[in-house]
């Protein structure tokens, strides 16, 4: 699908009024193929009577059928069969249930220009090697969560040569060694080679505070930095703001604001956001976001708070095209963030609620005939 190739291999990686001609021509095809390989898909477009020849304008991409992110931990659909794909992912599971999308080999060879040139934008690309201090999960055979393969990939934006995960897997679960975590920041911290942490940002916070317990403060080599991925999810009563986090981070290890980064992204939606120098999600090239009211889904206009709904044309094995998360937020114009961008940026607030998105993924489930399933 060429169109999909065209779109994801741009270079100009913020200029959304420049690249909507390609994402809509992507849009189109992602749709029409799931249309004809996914049953339910098939059906649920025609019962809204969906067609891709109705996208005529960047504006129509709010006629997109939108799936909950809720759907996919209800109903594992796809669009090709497992032997086809290149992997299957699972989201964090932290409610009790789980996403399962599959990548194509389309996806993958799509994905890694955009990695690729969203991590020279951000200065994130270096060839002078680093270790890494992994506040999350350790991959391996017994899982595919989507949040491991992010923390791993961010491993990758400057060579390797060490890499040490707080959470391992032994005797069929996960257990956290923070002390061992904190003890190698420590000794790597007196070597010349950067560091960067890849962390839970609740990790972080953590581990921050534990060397802080122990009388430990370290400055980071010249060069290191922090890359935040994912939310504060099950710790979030002990949620701290931006400002109080790399205020201690600059305490406790010596590294400014300016070299923390910060990614949103869903197992359903893997497109690259990073947060800009003012710490703002501006949209890429390869994705767009509408807000939609929370009762109606209508599309909201700018800076009003709703649901987030994701587009991209990225995934050709799984009908991810349009996904409606479960996070409140709101669009605020690029010219108001004063970093430069002119993309609009996305403010997440925090999670809805199971009850606020129920409806509309039970509608969604109603018109595949299994409207009990929730």
């Amino acid at each position: 699908m060429l169109s999909r190739q065209k779109l994801f291999w741009l270079s100009r990686v913020y200029d959304l009024p420049g690249s909507d001609v390609r994402f809509l021509r992507a849009v189109r095809d992602n749709c029409a193929y799931h249309i004809k390989h996914c049953p339910e898909y098939r059906l649920i477009c025609e019962a809204e009577g969906f067609s891709p020849n109705c996208l005529e304008t960047i504006d129509d991409l709010a006629r997109l059928p939108v799936l909950p992110t809720l759907f996919f931990k209800r109903h594992h659909v796809s669009s090709m069969p497992e032997w086809r794909m290149a992997m299957k992912v699972t989201s964090s599971g932290t409610s009790g249930s789980f996403s399962r999308v599959g990548f194509d080999w389309g996806c993958i060879f799509a994905e890694i220009p955009m990695v690729l040139r969203l991590g020279f934008y951000h200065r994130l690309v270096s060839p002078k090697p680093a270790r890494y201090v992994i506040l999350g999960y350790k991959p391996g055979k017994q899982d595919r969560m989507g949040v491991a393969r992010t923390m791993f990939g961010l491993t990758h934006f400057a060579p390797p040569v060490g890499r040490f995960y707080a959470l391992k897997w032994k005797d069929g679960g996960y257990l956290p060694d923070l002390d061992g975590a904190v003890k190698t920041l420590a000794r790597w911290a007196r070597s010349p080679l950067p560091v960067r942490i890849v962390a839970f940002p609740s990790y972080l916070w953590f581990g921050m505070e534990r060397l802080e317990e122990l009388g430990l403060s370290v400055k980071l080599p010249r060069g290191s930095k922090i890359l935040l991925a994912g939310g504060w999810k099950q710790h979030y009563v002990r949620e701290v703001d931006k400002s109080t986090l790399y205020a201690l981070a600059r305490k406790v290890l010596g590294v400014e604001e300016e070299n923390i980064h910060e990614f949103f992204g869903a197992v359903e939606h893997p497109v690259f956001f990073n947060t800009c120098k003012k710490h703002h999600f501006h949209i890429p090239a390869y994705a767009r976001v509408i807000i939609r009211d929370v009762r109606t889904l209508a599309p909201l206009p700018m800076g009003e708070v709703g649901l987030v709904n994701l587009i991209t044309p990225l995934i050709n094995a799984t009908p991810v095209t349009s996904v409606m998360t479960d996070d409140l937020g709101y669009l605020t114009p690029g010219e108001d963030c004063g970093c430069g961008l002119k993309s609009p940026y996305l403010t997440i607030l925090g999670r809805a609620g199971l009850n606020d998105i129920t409806t509309c993924a039970a509608g969604a489930a109603e018109l595949l005939g299994k409207g009990e399933a929730f």
